[in-house]
């Protein structure tokens, strides 16, 4: 029994390592989106002007509301950015700018963790729906085979977090290196630009962490059936 009390801590430590990266991301993106970069370049423009370097002339830019909702859609080949930084002149946007358009080179480039990444998703989405429930049903019955397909499920979930940080980091490279290369921001501005990016990367590094705290509650419950 006293395991399963652990299992609890875990979720309580996952939950604490997310709000802290969340905090962490906001208040650095809040400081640098009020320091605006020597060129005037905005968000949308950077965007633009990268992709066009890169021969993806057919990659749209669009404005999407809310904050920090940027993202980079396959589907439709669409660069989103949000209000905050399609507009904006700030270091800070046009760091995210960049590293939205890092997902597209990806993409286009076939990277290889980018294809896993997208591959997986649909395997995850089942994980991330069924593994509690499947493990829910197999305590409630005393059914160990439930269990253990459920904690198999979930760990589908950690994979795509797993997965996930080589495409983020490597996106933000590329962005860094473009944004110095292509003389978009001087290199003081590359360094603020940069400390948004680390701290928006350290909360994929705070999703893998909370996963991997789930996936051992999971074990820890499953323990205390056995």
């Amino acid at each position: 029994m006293p395991f399963m009390y652990y299992g609890y801590g875990f979720v309580l430590i996952g939950f604490l390592i997310a709000l802290l990266a969340q905090w962490n991301v906001k208040s650095t993106y809040s400081r640098y989106k009020k320091i605006h970069n020597s060129r005037g370049i905005t968000g949308a423009m950077a965007a633009r002007q990268i992709l066009d370097q890169n021969g993806l002339y057919h990659v749209r830019i669009e404005s999407v509301s809310g904050e920090l909702t940027d993202h980079f859609d396959p589907r439709t080949n669409v660069v989103r950015l949000s209000d905050g930084v399609y507009n904006s002149t700030s270091v800070a946007a046009v760091g995210v700018a960049a590293h939205e358009v890092g997902h597209a080179i990806q993409y286009a480039q076939e990277y290889a963790p980018m294809r896993l990444r997208a591959a997986i998703i649909p395997a995850t989405q089942i994980g991330s729906t069924l593994s509690y429930p499947l493990v829910v049903l197999g305590v409630i019955f005393q059914a160990l085979p439930l269990i253990d397909l459920g904690i198999l499920l979930f760990s589908l979930v950690v994979l795509f977090q797993l997965v996930t940080l080589p495409v983020e980091f490597n996106a933000s490279r590329r962005a860094l290196n473009t944004l110095g290369s292509s003389h978009i921001l001087d290199s003081n501005e590359v360094s603020q630009s940069g400390k948004v990016l680390t701290a928006a990367a350290l909360t994929y590094v705070a999703a893998l962490a909370t996963a991997l705290l789930n996936l051992l509650r999971l074990i820890a419950i499953r323990g205390n059936r056995d």
